[in-house]
C-alpha cells in the first residue's frame, strides 16, 4: 500500500471515530479509562493491558504525576516478539542485555503471549478532551522494552494491528489509525532515538546509556491532528488525474515525402 492511500484510509478511520465518539458524547480519553473516571498515577488503562493474541500488538494508557501542564497521559504502544518479524534481533551489544535491570522500568507492559521479548514503537501522549498532542520514544529503561535497532523496529509498524485485542472498541481503531497516519514521523523519531543513545558523549559515561536516568525521552515530536486531516483531504483532491498517453502525432502526409 502506497503511503498516500495509507493515510487517507487511516484519515477517513479517524474521522469515522471521531463522528461516533462525537454521537456518544464520549472522547479518547474517557474510552480509555472505561469505568475508572479518572486517571490514577502510574496505573494501566485497562487494567492487564490490551492485547491482540492475533497480531501481538500491545498498548496501555497511564498517566504520570509530572505531566506537562497540557497532557492528560499518554499510550505506550507495543510489538511482542511474536509479532516480530522472522529473524529479527535484538542490538547485540552488551549494555543492551535484557537481563538484570539496575533500574526498575518505568512503565513496563505486563507480560502477554509465551515470550519475554518486547518492542516499545512509539507513546502517543493525549490532552484532556483526547486530542492526540505528541509523539515520543523512550530509553529502554522507561518501558524494560528488548532493544531493537531503529530500521528494524520501522519495519514492524504494519504489523501493529488491533482486529482481535480485547477490550475491543473504536480505541482499538483510532490507535491503529494514527500509527498509519503518521508512520513517517514515527520512522523519523526512532532514527532519533537510536542516535540518542548512540552519541559518543553519552556512551562515554559511566552510567550505562540505556539505564541512563538522565535519558529518558529519546526523541518527541508536537502534532496536531486536524491540520493533518485537513493536508491528507486536500492532498486527495489536488492529485491529478493521471490520463493516458497518447500516440506520438504522425505529421501530415505530404512532409517529408519529396516532390
Amino acid at each position: 500500500m502506497t503511503g498516500s492511500r495509507r493515510a487517507a484510509e487511516a484519515a477517513a478511520t479517524v474521522e469515522g471515530v471521531r463522528r461516533e465518539l462525537a454521537r456518544r458524547g464520549s472522547n479518547i480519553l474517557r474510552e480509555a479509562l472505561g469505568d475508572a473516571g479518572g486517571a490514577a498515577a502510574w496505573r494501566h488503562y485497562p487494567d492487564g493491558d490490551a492485547y491482540d493474541a492475533h497480531s501481538h500488538a500491545q498498548y496501555f494508557f497511564h498517566r504520570h504525576a509530572s505531566d506537562a501542564p497540557d497532557e492528560a497521559g499518554h499510550f505506550h504502544l507495543f510489538l511482542r516478539a511474536e509479532g516480530m518479524p522472522a529473524g529479527t534481533m535484538p542490538l547485540l551489544l552488551p549494555e543492551a542485555a535484557i537481563a538484570n535491570l539496575p533500574t526498575p522500568p518505568q512503565a513496563a507492559p505486563f507480560k502477554r503471549g509465551t515470550r519475554d521479548e518486547v518492542c516499545h514503537l512509539v507513546a502517543i501522549a493525549i490532552t484532556a478532551a483526547g486530542e492526540p498532542v505528541r509523539l515520543f520514544t523512550t530509553n529502554r529503561w522507561v518501558t524494560g522494552e528488548t532493544w531493537y535497532r531503529a530500521e528494524d523496529v520501522i519495519r514492524t509498524l504494519d504489523r501493529f494491528s488491533l482486529d482481535a485485542a480485547e477490550p475491543a472498541g473504536l480505541l482499538n481503531r483510532w490507535l491503529v489509525a494514527l500509527v498509519r497516519l503518521y508512520q513517517p514521523e514515527i520512522a523519523m523519531l526512532l532514527r532519533r532515538r537510536d542516535e540518542a543513545v548512540m552519541d559518543p558523549r553519552r556512551r562515554r559515561r559511566r552510567v550505562e546509556v540505556f539505564e541512563d536516568p538522565k535519558l529518558e525521552v529519546t526523541s518527541s515530536l508536537g502534532i496536531d491532528l486536524d491540520q493533518r486531516l485537513t493536508a491528507v483531504a486536500r492532498l486527495a483532491v489536488e492529485r491529478p488525474v493521471r490520463q493516458p498517453a497518447l500516440p506520438p502525432r504522425l505529421p501530415p502526409m505530404a512532409e517529408g515525402w519529396g516532390s
